[in-house]
């Protein structure tokens, strides 16, 4: 990411990488600061974009905004900070910060095969704030260009790298290869780190597989674990780009059904009393910063 990039930029490579960040937006002022309200910032983990003025405001701001990130805490806070002495700064004046915490997204997916269903749901899922591993032994499958969030991984043992690629990841196999399909069900069963498995094919690959796999030893329970056919069954279609739209969609409804949500989100109203309470009071104990141009002495 460019580190000279303004802050809609920045939120926008943030979305299509799937990179957590917080949006920092001056909500309200009072007196002498540094930048006026709508002035905006964002905040990642390693870098920010954009300034809300600098000094120690900003270091103080940037420091609770990767606090929240660090605690994984996605959430929406409201903080205000007067510009005196025990900030470091002579503003005189303070500032209303509002924080949007925006978890990006740590829904990851591999994918195993770059032939036509593979490319054509790269086109989807790199539209979608997903976190996109995709893998084949044939260097050449590969399109020149990917979308930001889809990375390339090129090897020439795919079931040996399972272990490393596929923890806490949905997995999709989309090889060319039946052989190869049936090694990657053995050793994703194996390491059981998957959040999901979908397995391109039909019922009849789907009814081998899973007599080969009850032979090898594998639970039924296991087994279940493999989606075959993949897809949504009410999405029709066999075109590359419809299978793609199928897949997505299951995708979708599965990284649904992980997302926590709590009742309550966003700032509450006691908080948002209470900030415009302390912003009263600072306003009225601080000078007009507007009334600073000496009285004219009558002559």
């Amino acid at each position: 990411m460019d580190k000279r990039m303004r802050w809609f930029e920045a939120v926008a490579d943030c979305e299509q990488r799937g990179e957590p960040y917080v949006l920092v937006t001056i909500v309200g002022v009072a007196g002498s600061v540094p930048r006026e309200p709508s002035s905006k910032m964002v905040v990642t983990g390693e870098q920010t974009y954009d300034t809300i003025g600098g000094g120690h405001l900003e270091y103080l701001v940037t420091a609770r905004a990767r606090e929240q990130l660090a605690a994984s805490r996605f959430e929406t806070q409201l903080e205000h900070f007067p510009l005196g002495a025990s900030l470091g700064q002579c503003c005189g004046g303070s500032v209303s910060v509002l924080l949007e915490g925006q978890r990006g997204s740590d829904a990851r997916l591999v994918v195993f095969g770059a032939g036509h269903v593979a490319r054509a749901l790269m086109s989807i899922m790199g539209q979608l704030p997903w976190q996109v591993t995709w893998v084949d032994s044939r260097a050449d499958s590969f399109p020149a260009e990917l979308p930001a969030n889809v990375r390339r991984y090129h090897t020439d043992d795919p079931v040996a790298d399972v272990a490393e690629l596929c923890g806490d990841a949905h997995v999709l196999i989309l090889t060319h290869n039946h052989q190869l399909d049936y090694d990657l069900c053995r050793a994703l069963l194996n390491a059981d780190a998957a959040c999901s498995v979908g397995l391109i094919g039909s019922q009849t690959k789907a009814d081998r597989f899973r007599q080969r796999l009850s032979h090898r030893g594998y639970s039924e329970a296991q087994i279940d674990g493999i989606r075959c056919p993949v897809g949504r069954s009410d999405v029709p279609g066999k075109r590359p780009m419809e299978v793609a739209v199928s897949i997505s969609a299951e995708l979708l409804s599965l990284a649904a059904d992980e997302a926590p949500r709590s009742r309550r989100r966003g700032v509450s109203w006691p908080a948002l009393r209470d900030l415009m309470k302390q912003g009263e009071a600072v306003a009225a104990t601080e000078p007009c910063a507007e009334n600073t141009t000496p009285p004219v002495e009558a002559k």
